[in-house]
């Protein structure tokens, strides 16, 4: 099984989260191939870089695939899925600490929005979980509970370790295997 990790926004976050990612290939073990693409640092060009990053990504691996996404990188994850035509099987979305356009005042600005009918634009067979630390500095824990009500189907975790999740992705791991 190919399981898609898209790290964070800015620059140094392929960085940060690599022990992110060498915290869920391990947890996985074998049967699991892990691929961790660099995604691009700035934000100019809008999504189309990232877009393209990601489809690339896609091309690479084995379907079903698992799409695993951090931070501004699940942000991105859904502005693609719910504007492209997929042809890749995607068995499920796993998103972990994602900033919910309008969710606070830190992050309310022009240009970061999605769908509002968000959970029918994403794709229908893939299962949807959510991860959010109650310690997270940086994407506060309520985002996590508006994409629940964004998207029905998605089942929530809460977890430690703050933004990073300590770095342990068991729960993510867990969950995968119980999916696929």
């Amino acid at each position: 099984m190919d399981v898609v990790f898209l790290h964070g926004a800015g620059r140094g976050a392929h960085d940060e989260d690599a022990l992110m990612v060498e915290s869920l290939a391990q947890e996985l073990g074998e049967g699991y191939a892990v691929h961790y693409p660099r995604l691009p640092e700035e934000d100019d060009g809008g999504d189309r870089r990232w877009f393209e990053a990601i489809d690339a990504a896609l091309a690479q691996a084995a379907p079903p695939v698992v799409l695993v996404a951090h931070s501004a990188g699940g942000y991105v994850l859904l502005r693609y899925l719910t504007s492209r035509r997929l042809t890749t099987p995607i068995a499920a979305i796993c998103l972990i600490a994602v900033p919910f356009p309008g969710g606070d005042a830190a992050w309310t600005f022009e240009g970061f929005e999605l769908a509002s009918d968000l959970d029918q634009r994403l794709p229908a067979d893939a299962a949807v979980r959510l991860y959010a630390s109650e310690d997270d500095a940086t994407v506060p824990f309520a985002h996590r509970d508006l994409y629940a009500a964004g998207i029905p189907r998605a089942r929530v975790r809460t977890t430690t370790g703050g933004h990073q999740l300590g770095d342990d992705l068991r729960a993510v791991a867990d969950d995968i295997r119980a999916l696929v």
